[in-house]
């Protein structure tokens, strides 16, 4: 087992912070309205607990049975995100924990998420994942018709939908990402002129380790850091 560095990471979150604090001030935003999580995926508890002492306070995960299992292992202020697709028979465990959901990929999940919420006497918030790219190894709905396949999700009581969330397609270069981030900002302003989305299109989850000063240029609100905070994924 790898050991983890606990100096190495807190250095690493600061850094992490300054370059999103300052891609915001390149964009005129204030350094406040990006909140950075840490996709923690097949990451030991320590490093997370290493993250956690420097000050982060958002982690996802990409499995329930995962993030359930570090969770029994943290400090109960940490605030989970769901990144990866939820399957159906998780829906009640994860609703049990987790605040954010990243990766809304079809109506029916994001119903049976909202009865889960209501059951477990919570609330909780989502992003509808787009595939922008149109590949075929990966999840979310299709630009075209975006509006029409989800207008039914704006009446969920117990999960709201708050904004989007992209993976764009590989590129060598960082600033190969930047026309997918634009585009989903423009759907999220295109959705957000429709009477059942007034108001509550203001989140976009873009960004990772390679590309995350790109997307908060472009109006990420969360950006998604793994390998860049904790290092490399232990084998």
């Amino acid at each position: 087992m790898t050991a983890v560095d606990a100096g190495a990471i807190a250095e690493r979150l600061a850094a992490l912070e300054r370059a999103i604090a300052e891609a915001a001030r390149r964009a005129g935003r204030a350094p406040g309205s990006v909140r950075l999580v840490g996709a923690s995926k097949l990451q030991p508890v320590a490093a997370l607990a290493a993250a956690r002492a420097g000050g982060l306070v958002r982690f996802g995960e990409n499995r329930v049975q995962e993030g359930l299992a570090k969770a029994a292992e943290l400090p109960a202020d940490v605030e989970w995100h769901l990144l990866g697709p939820l399957q159906s028979n998780k829906a009640r465990a994860a609703a049990g924990l987790f605040s954010v959901f990243h990766a809304i990929d079809r109506p029916k999940i994001a119903r049976l998420l909202d009865e889960e919420a209501r059951r477990a006497g919570r609330r909780a918030t989502g992003l509808v994942e787009v595939n922008l790219g149109g590949e075929a190894t990966k999840h979310g709905f299709p630009p075209a018709g975006l509006a029409e396949a989800i207008a039914p999700l704006a009446e969920l009581e117990h999960l709201s939908i708050v904004g989007l969330m992209t993976i764009p397609p590989p590129s060598p270069d960082p600033e190969g990402a930047r026309p997918w981030f634009r585009r989903l900002a423009a759907l999220a302003a295109e959705l957000a002129a429709r009477p059942e989305w007034s108001g509550r299109m203001r989140e976009l989850s873009m960004g990772m380790s390679d590309d995350f000063e790109a997307a908060v240029e472009e109006g990420a609100t969360y950006v998604r850091v793994g390998t860049a905070l904790f290092g490399p994924r232990p084998a």
